[in-house]
């Protein structure tokens, strides 16, 4: 009898989890499903471009010390290397192998590029080593304040972007919301 009991209320109380199932609880937020949140692992190389770098070559000296030889399709319709490839320089990597088990590079951000201070109409902030993102602008209501590479996109905090340009320059990031159009401010001289 007392196992039938726990039976049913088991029963029950799964009956009602499943009801709920989508529905928002009282203070607001939405039941998770356990099952519909699965993340991805994160398949960026990073190392340091080696001297055997060429137009359609990247040479990446990984932080494990492994070298690998990833192959760049220059002439893609989207562009593969974000920010150049110069010898010394810090970058991360995205890639696969093809159907003759080399590595092509599917998406390649120089982090050395990347770094900096850099501004919008709306936005100063700068890009700094170790995953930090400094905000100039103090009446920002949500600064950024880290950053990371994560399966070839930049988050900064949790806004996720596609890296679409990065120049000496000139950075453009794209969301769901829009294109975001960045310059690179100069360092004015100490007087």
């Amino acid at each position: 009898m007392r196992k039938s009991v726990v039976l049913a209320m088991l029963a029950l109380v799964l009956v009602t989890m499943a009801g709920c199932h989508g529905n928002k609880t009282g203070d607001g937020a939405q039941l998770a499903d356990s099952t519909e949140a699965t993340v991805q692992p994160d398949t960026t190389v990073y190392g340091v471009c080696g001297t055997g770098t060429s137009m359609h070559t990247l040479e990446l000296i990984t932080d494990e010390g492994d070298t690998l030889t990833y192959l760049v399709d220059v002439d893609s319709e989207d562009e593969v290397v974000k920010g150049g490839m110069l010898a010394g320089d810090r970058m991360a990597v995205v890639g696969a192998k093809d159907g003759n088990g080399e590595l092509v590079a599917t998406q390649v951000v120089n982090l050395t590029t990347l770094l900096g201070r850099w501004t919008s109409i709306d936005k100063n902030f700068e890009i700094q080593e170790g995953g930090v993102v400094e905000s100039s602008v103090k009446a920002e209501t949500h600064p950024w304040t880290s950053w990371k590479i994560y399966n070839g996109n930049l988050l900064l905090n949790r806004d996720t972007f596609n890296v679409v340009q990065l120049g000496a320059d000139s950075l453009y990031l794209e969301n769901g919301e829009g294109i975001y159009v960045f310059k690179r401010q100069q360092a004015t001289p100490e007087q």
